[in-house]
């Protein structure tokens, strides 16, 4: 049929020859040809390795299947009574077809020592010499491949002994090859069906890699890949416009030769993530950030780009990721180069705003302006400040400023001739730039210094050194705030060619004014912060008190940023005892300082009342409300500093942080309050909010004991509550503020846990713990105040302590005060028997009289001689002034002449009332007439 249908095949035939045929040219093809290839060659050499290696199974088979059945008939027993019978052949034969037959051998010969056989599977060959048997002979058994008459075999030839080990026979066994062969032609079937198998598994899976291959390379040939390859790095590397390919994961696939160039990547940017090529931080932002641009003037170090993002197109459910392009326009931006030297003035104005005044320190100011200056200005940058403004203190106004210490210097180059940092620099030439500038008040410039005759004239070798260096352009700028003259800054350049001109100068004027604000905060904030440690130190103790209780030792220090509230404290309390404290005052600055000594002030003031613990803590709680009260009351009221501008006006007045600073509330602060006596070693502690004490058990174990969670001082609402627990003797507490154990980079717990191992070093004095702590807690750049107290507890010898219940009877007075002045007798205090005799007698007088049970009796022989009465009653004695004609009422006024300190303490059962007496001689108050002591017990109080 020629019809149409009939035509059908024609054009379909063809055009499966067009594709076979450029399928066979493909790159497809090519590997497919040759995948195929390699798999039959490698299938190929497998078959031989298997054929010769079952050739060789089956032959080391025979040998030792041979050589067993050998061995094992040679060895049998009666077989050397049959050698030496006189008929072999009959006794051996029958044995040996039998042998033969069921080990699967072909033969089986007993031969004697000349190798003629007595046996053998072919009855023709009996009587026969075996070739070739000498080694057996010699008593050697061994396998050979034997080729020959009758056939070829795979025999064993095993030597047959007597009793006394000589050779009287040999026993032969053996296969013959040609079984051995028809062995390995039975396996031949398995090994061409593996091998069959395995070059169509090798051939469909090389079709399927070349199918694979030939949809991704769409048919193409080598020649044309190559051309494509070409003609791909041709248009990537050789244009002029960067092109970069950025992942969904941030990771740069493909930058050409003009991206590298323009954004000066490294040679192994290929596959490292954007934000690790190195690039400045607005470069990095617009690659990572994936959103759509489009001829975006972007600053890439000196360079302005125009960029372009685009995303890409999902490909077989990859994320799309982008295409970046870079067009370098700095050549068009140098047409006008006005603009960009502007521009890049500006962008080094708002660089120096950034990074100059990054710290309140004098000193790193003036750096951060020399280094923000070098090199896209000047080449080396120097900045001299007077004494006083590195000092913190205000300079003085107007005057003729004739030398600075200079503060900062940097280059581009490390040596430099120069003055150091440090060296005093003086300006004793009118006429040179340094001096101008200052006289003037405005920036100068030196375009050439080899004739800057002022300049050569201040210090004619050392400028000679400086111009054979290569310095040839100055500008020297007054550092000026607020009208006052801080200190100079000088801008130079020896390996840029230009000299500066008149639009330098105005730049270097504007950068200088920015420098100066920043200089003149660090300058105030230095002045703040040494008014603060000042005062802070001044406020805390200088020196402990000296007691018995605890032995002390402690650590202050201020915080870097700003001096905080924290204090501490020891204070010697009636009865020997002893108050250790710790604060902190929420804020920084003066007014911290000055509220922490409010508040130190407070506490000693209530300790004097002698309360416990948690009622002190009220008693605080109630006096910060009030303060904050008043504070606020004199804020409400519109509260303005003398130039009518306010708290706030007057960076002196606020501090750094402001008018908030002056009025902030004392609420928030915190308090840990502890009472330790070291008669009983009991320890009674409270605490508002503060972290709770370190407990160093004499065995070493660390603890933190239990406290009750209280609230800061000043919040109220919430009573306050005590904690009392027993001190071994040779106990030690650490009582600390939080900046010493915690800050941004460590939490409370953790540094709890540093501080516990820290205090379990054992055999160090307190001073030696303390130092210790410090250098294991102390962070680089504390930012809290840090206060430390290390005390290590006494205990009273018990031959110190004299105590007596006393009878609610006026004649156990007489019996008391016998009783003291015999202990004091003992104790060797003589001299105090009569002013002690007389304070006991109107103590134990007055507590019979008005007191109720139970009352007691104790001397306490401590830096001073303590005598205490105590009874069950809570009314509270006063002091009073009798009339002459009142029959009583001198009693405490006695004690009061007598004792150098008194005083009443409540208990949970009474009341204690105490006087303390000098242990010798003293100035004691002579009584114009001579007193009856008796009489004495029935004055009233």
């Amino acid at each position: 049929m020629t019809g149409r249908f009939g035509r059908q095949p024609t054009g379909w035939g063809s055009r499966m020859s067009a594709r076979l045929s450029r399928g066979a040219h493909s790159v497809a093809g090519q590997v497919f040809a040759l995948q195929a290839v390699i798999v039959l060659l490698l299938i190929a050499a497998a078959a031989l390795a298997l054929v010769y290696q079952a050739r060789y199974d089956s032959q080391r088979d025979a040998r030792n299947r041979s050589l067993a059945a050998a061995e094992a008939f040679a060895h049998a027993p009666g077989l050397p009574q049959a050698l030496m019978s006189r008929d072999p052949t009959a006794a051996l034969q029958p044995l040996a077809e039998a042998a033969r037959r069921a080990s699967g051998l072909d033969f089986i010969a007993v031969m004697d020592l000349r190798g003629v056989r007595y046996t053998d599977s072919r009855p023709e060959l009996i009587g026969q010499r075996a070739s070739d048997v000498s080694r057996a002979v010699a008593g050697e058994s061994f396998t050979q491949v034997f080729k020959g008459q009758p056939s070829d075999a795979v025999r064993a030839v095993v030597p047959v002994r007597n009793a006394d080990g000589e050779v009287i026979g040999l026993v032969g066994t053996g296969i013959e090859v040609e079984n051995v062969s028809h062995a390995v032609e039975g396996q031949l079937p398995l090994l061409v069906g593996a091998t069959a198998g395995g070059l169509l598994l090798g051939t469909a899976g090389a079709a399927l890699v070349s199918r694979r291959l030939l949809h991704q390379t769409r048919g193409l040939g080598a020649a044309e890949m190559t051309r494509m390859n070409e003609h791909h790095e041709a248009v990537l590397h050789a244009v002029r416009e960067g092109v970069l390919i950025i992942g969904n994961d941030q990771r740069l696939i493909l930058a050409n030769d003009e991206a590298r160039r323009l954004l000066d990547l490294p040679q192994d940017a290929e596959e490292r993530h954007v934000g690790g090529l190195g690039l400045d931080p607005r470069t990095t932002e617009l690659l990572a950030s994936g959103r759509v641009v489009t001829d975006h003037v972007h600053l890439a170090g000196d360079r302005l780009l125009a960029v372009n993002v685009r995303p890409t197109v999902a490909y077989a459910g990859r994320p799309a990721g982008r295409v970046v392009t870079l067009r370098d326009t700095t050549e068009l931006a140098s047409l006008s180069g006005r603009a960009e030297v502007a521009r890049s003035r500006l962008q080094l104005l708002y660089d120096a705003g950034v990074r100059i005044g990054t710290t309140l320190d004098v000193a790193r100011t003036a750096e951060e302006l020399s280094e923000v200056a070098v090199p896209r200005f000047a080449d080396f940058v120097t900045v001299e400040l007077l004494e006083p403004v590195l000092r913190g203190d205000e300079p003085s106004r107007g005057g003729v400023y004739t030398e600075m210490r200079r503060a900062a210097i940097t280059g581009i180059r490390p040596d430099s001739p120069l003055q150091p940092v440090g060296d005093l620099i003086r300006f004793e030439v009118p006429t040179a730039p340094m001096a101008a500038a200052l006289d003037a008040g405005h920036a100068v410039l030196a375009a050439d210094l080899n004739a800057a005759m002022g300049w050569r004239a201040q210090d004619s070798q050392g400028t000679r050194v400086a111009l054979e260096y290569g310095l040839h352009s100055l500008i020297s700028v007054p550092l000026q705030a607020r009208g006052v003259v801080l200190g100079m800054a000088n801008f130079w350049r020896a390996d840029t060619p230009e000299p500066f001109d008149g639009e330098d100068l105005s730049f270097a004027e504007e950068l200088g004014a920015r420098a100066a604000v920043s200089i003149d905060n660090a300058r105030r904030f230095t002045r703040e912060h040494a008014m603060a440690v000042t005062l802070q130190r001044s406020l805390l103790p200088r020196v402990l008190p000296d007691q018995s209780a605890v032995d002390v030792a402690y650590r202050y220090l201020p915080a870097k940023a700003g001096v905080g509230g924290d204090w501490f404290d020891v204070i010697q309390l009636p009865g020997a005892r002893v108050a250790l404290v710790v604060g902190d005052v929420v804020g920084h600055g003066v007014h911290a300082a000055a509220t922490m000594g409010r508040l130190r002030t407070a506490v000693h003031n209530f300790s004097t009342l002698d309360l416990p613990p948690d009622e002190l803590l009220g008693h605080l709680d109630e006096l910060i409300n009030r303060i904050d009260q008043d504070e606020a009351e004199v804020a409400g009221n519109g509260d303005r500093s003398a130039d009518g501008y306010g708290s706030g006006a007057d960076w002196d007045d606020a501090g750094p942080d402001g008018a908030a600073e002056r009025t902030s509330s004392v609420t928030g602060a915190t308090c840990l309050y502890a009472v330790y006596d070291p008669v009983s070693g009991r320890c009674r502690m409270a605490s508002a909010g503060h972290p709770g004490p370190a407990l160093i058990r004499p065995d070493g174990r660390v603890e933190f004991p239990e406290m009750p969670a209280g609230i800061p001082l000043g919040v109220g609402g919430m009573p306050f509550e005590a904690v009392e627990f027993q001190l071994p003797e040779g106990s030690r507490l650490v009582l600390f503020t939080d900046g010493l154990v915690e800050d941004r980079d460590r939490d409370f717990d953790t540094g709890l846990h540093l501080l516990a191992e820290t205090l379990s070093r054992p055999g160090r004095s307190p001073d030696q713990a303390c130092s210790d702590v410090l250098a294991t807690m102390l962070f680089p750049v504390p930012s809290d105040d840090i206060a430390l107290l290390v005390a290590d507890t006494r205990r009273l010898e018990a031959d110190r302590i004299a105590e007596w219940e006393v009878p609610l009877e006026h004649s156990a007075v007489s019996w008391v005060r016998n009783a003291g002045s015999a202990q004091l007798v003992e104790w060797g205090l003589q001299d105090t028997a009569f002013t002690a005799e007389l304070i006991l007698s109107e103590l134990v007088t007055n507590a019979i009289r008005y007191g109720s049970a139970p009352v007691g009796v104790r001397l306490i022989r401590d830096r001073s001689l303590i005598c205490e009465v105590s009874d069950g009653s809570s009314t509270s004695p006063h002091l009073r002034y009798a009339a002459t004609t009142d029959e009583g009422g001198r009693g405490l006024f006695l004690v009061a002449q007598y004792a150098e300190r008194w005083g009443t303490r409540y208990t949970d059962r009474g009341k204690v009332i105490w006087a303390e007496l000098p242990l010798t001689g003293g100035a004691e108050p002579q009584p114009p007439a001579p007193l009856d002591l008796d009489a004495l017990e029935d004055l009233a109080w």
